[in-house]
């Protein structure tokens, strides 16, 4: 299976402690080479800053080859990079979390999965405590809506 992802939900995953999970579900995950740069931004979490220094072997820091659209110079770099990517290797999920990032995705024919969809299915393995994870991932700033957190955590 090859999986794609963006920034967000690898420095969510570390800021919880929780990067583990990418590996367990996908074996491997590739990021674009831009994706890696704002994973060592000097604004990111020292946390962050020290896994992408030393990245484990599951993580491929690919770079992108085809062309970017008009459509996806409206996203930001990690965004379109990743989708990019996804579509070069032909992946079989790229892991998103912005709207109008994962609406282009669909449109474009890839199958899309967000954060709250990753920490779901670890959780349905066993891998973690779904509603304890949730609050874990508002503690450190992400933001969904409780409509949504109630919906994943009945079913």
């Amino acid at each position: 299976m090859i999986v794609v992802s963006d920034t967000s939900p690898i420095c969510y995953l570390l800021l919880i402690n929780k990067i583990d999970i990418l590996q367990v579900l996908y074996k491997a995950v590739a990021i674009p080479k831009i994706v890696a740069d704002e994973l060592e931004a000097s604004e990111s979490p020292p946390v962050v800053k020290s896994w992408i220094a030393h990245p484990p072997t599951w993580l491929q820091i690919q770079p992108t080859e085809l062309p970017s659209s008009a459509e996806l110079r409206r996203l930001d770099p990690g965004e379109r990079e990743a989708i990019l990517l996804s579509e070069q290797l032909q992946a079989d999920l790229v892991i998103l979390d912005d709207k109008i990032a994962r609406r282009i995705a669909v449109e474009r024919g890839l199958k899309i999965i967000g954060l709250l969809g990753v920490v779901k299915d670890a959780a349905e393995f066993g891998l973690l405590d779904l509603e304890i994870t949730f609050e874990q991932l508002q503690d450190v700033g992400f933001w969904v809506s409780p409509s949504v957190l109630e919906r994943l955590l009945r079913g």
